[in-house]
């Protein structure tokens, strides 16, 4: 062995079945190359460079298996309406950020939640315009399934009283709130970032996921084209933190044919999945039920990509290598999604892809079984904010909403992620919310559906290189990357160690 080497010692879980529990690491070339007692390693490698870190503890490294990361880091920028509690503090903070922004500028925002707001209805333009008559606005609920605008946003988008539906959305009357695709008639209309801006989120978004202890992320396809180009211009310089898989949109499949994207990995970023969605959201009212659907009798949610054309552009997806992706949050959408994945199964299986199923929030239980084989990619960190509106609007499906292991139990992959932007890459409040299930307003949600510290790890790591395919992730063993999250106690206080193969 000829690289330079390095001894980690901590106390260090592997979840490596064969010694799952060790003393310390021993790496070089960026991979790890044993795992043992401190005695062993230094009998190895005695001229290798220590790291002491007795007091702290090792795991292989988080990674966060939903996260929209160049959105994300855009977001960081934008007014911070998360916790907010009323209109009033909505429109503070938006008048606020309209002193320091030039007129005529757009300004964009998100985090709320209508119920939050004290709001059991949608908000009119009308509430922004007093305090932004000279900006453009755009606020994007928590969920990103509603975007709430002003009348200078709607003029800029020529939408009026008259403009009809979108097939894949609604237009909220009296006009301020648009739902799922009625939002791209105002979003359309925002500037497109630079070059040189999408790296800058791109940069933004990955550091700060890094700063919190995470070596890998899964980004989902809710982004212009912009998104994964500045990632991957990122990759190609070597300044990515991350080592990133991403997904493209499935109307972007035909790119992924032409352009040899079926995956592709080049270094730390790897085209891997294609997104569908079948639903909307539970705060926005528009995931997608089945009768009786939401109890404050606002219906039944919004159908989005239809079932045969996920079987249909899902099989294209395999063909090329590719893993279908699907958002689905109410139980109807679950539903179709798994009756259209047992058409796809098959070929999944033939080709060892796992067909993935995003948020998995709202269940029947007769659906649960299902899951078996399959990645159930969730956020715990949703149901706090969500527990309250559960209990609420869906009060028939709060024993199998979140219902995390019940699905592990079923045989599903769990891979834990945050949906960042719409929540933050919070770890200690995603432990919190998949060991003790208890949400904003003090309750406990399904308790029975709890999970150990030691399940949630599993889930925010090899959960993740699993659902992927990253045999080399996930796991502290000989061959695996050497990308590590160092804890002061599991579920606290994270940071990540990465040793690469220039260090």
């Amino acid at each position: 062995m000829t690289a330079p080497l390095t001894v980690i010692h901590a106390h260090t879980l592997t979840l490596d079945d064969v010694q799952h529990d060790v003393e310390a690491v021993l790496v070089g070339g960026g991979r790890v190359l044993a795992t043992g007692s401190r005695e062993e390693m230094r009998a190895l490698a005695p001229r290798a460079e220590v790291l002491d870190h007795r007091d702290l503890l090792l795991t292989p490294g988080l990674c966060d298996a939903h996260i929209h990361l160049v959105m994300y880091g855009a977001s960081l920028s934008e007014v911070n309406l998360a916790g907010a509690r009323s209109v009033a503090e909505v429109q503070a903070r938006v008048a606020q950020r309209a002193l320091a922004t030039p007129a005529g500028t757009w300004i964009r925002g998100g985090g709320f939640l209508l119920p939050e707001l004290g709001l059991n209805d949608y908000p009119p333009a009308t509430l922004l315009d007093g305090v932004s008559p000279h900006h453009p606005v755009i606020l994007y609920s928590r969920d990103h399934h509603m975007t709430w605008v002003n009348s200078a946003a709607l003029r800029l988008a020529g939408v009026t009283d008259s403009t009809s539906d979108p097939a894949d959305g609604k237009i909220v009357h009296p006009l301020g709130c648009l739902l799922e695709g009625a939002s791209d008639l105002v979003a359309a209309h925002l500037p497109q970032p630079t070059d040189a801006e999408w790296l800058a989120h791109a940069r933004a978004g990955a550091d700060d996921l890094a700063a919190r202890g995470f070596v890998s992320a899964h980004t989902m396809a809710y982004e212009e084209p912009g998104a994964p180009r500045a990632l991957q211009t990122l990759a190609a310089r070597g300044e990515l933190p991350l080592r990133v898989w991403a997904c493209l949109p499935h109307q972007r499949l035909e790119q992924a044919r032409d352009l040899g994207l079926a995956g592709s990995a080049g270094g730390m970023f790897q085209w891997g999945g294609v997104k569908f969605f079948a639903d909307g959201a539970l705060g926005s009212r528009t995931a997608w039920l089945h009768a009786p659907g939401f109890a404050d009798g606002s219906g039944t949610g919004i159908a989005l990509d239809p079932p045969e054309q996920i079987i249909e552009r899902g099989r294209q997806a395999l063909a090329l290598g590719l893993t279908p992706v699907t958002h689905a949050i109410g139980d109807r959408a679950n539903t179709e999604v798994l009756d259209a994945y047992d058409q796809l199964r098959p070929e999944a299986q033939k080709r060892g892809i796992r067909l993935r199923i995003e948020h998995a929030q709202h269940l029947r239980p007769q659906d649960i079984p299902r899951f078996r084989g399959l990645t159930a990619s969730v956020q715990p960190i949703h149901l706090q904010a969500d527990a309250a509106m559960i209990r609420t609007l869906l009060p028939h499906l709060e024993g199998t909403s979140y219902a995390f292991r019940s699905l592990r139990d079923a045989g599903a992959v769990l891979a834990f992620g945050s949906d960042a932007p719409v929540a933050p890459p919070e770890i200690r409040a995603t432990f919190a919310a998949a060991v003790s299930r208890v949400g904003d307003d003090g309750g406990r949600l399904a308790p029975g559906e709890a999970l150990t510290e030691l399940d949630v790890l599993h889930a925010y790591t090899r959960g993740p290189a699993q659902a992927v395919g990253w045999d080399d992730e996930g796991v502290i063993r000989p061959g695996a990357r050497a990308a590590f999250t160092l804890w002061d106690r599991l579920g606290g206080n994270a940071r990540a160690l990465v040793l690469s193969h220039s260090d």
